[in-house]
């Protein structure tokens, strides 16, 4: 069994100096926070995996496609596998948690842990 909060996920995250901190890895998904500060650039490209997003802070304007969304706090966003989707016009720091199914791969999840500017 594994557990733990987001509280000491966005420590390990702010310690690390990185945007994003995988916290669960099984071979069917892999969770992570991923966090943008105001203003910031949210550099991700499609992934081979599905993809559930689930805001826990913050607000953005989120292009998935062909389709712009807007997200708060309590707004969630699943992304099939592929498809071009990024967070924008950041406007309070976002707290994103992650979830892919299956695992994420080392290579995408090494994208994610980009440093903080």
């Amino acid at each position: 069994m594994k557990h733990g909060t987001l509280e000491q996920t966005a420590l390990a995250l702010s310690t690390a100096g990185h945007r994003y901190e995988e916290f669960l890895r099984v071979p069917a998904m892999s969770a992570g926070l991923y966090v943008l500060p105001a203003g910031g650039v949210d550099g991700q490209t499609p992934h081979a995996e599905d993809e559930l997003y689930y805001i826990t802070e913050g607000r953005a304007h989120m292009t998935v496609g062909a389709e712009e969304i807007t997200v708060a706090p309590g707004s969630f966003e699943f992304d099939e596998a592929g498809v071009e989707h990024r967070f924008h016009t950041i406007s309070e720091d976002l707290s994103i948690l992650v979830v892919f199914a299956p695992a994420e791969s080392l290579s995408s999840s090494e994208a994610h842990a980009v440093p903080k500017d």
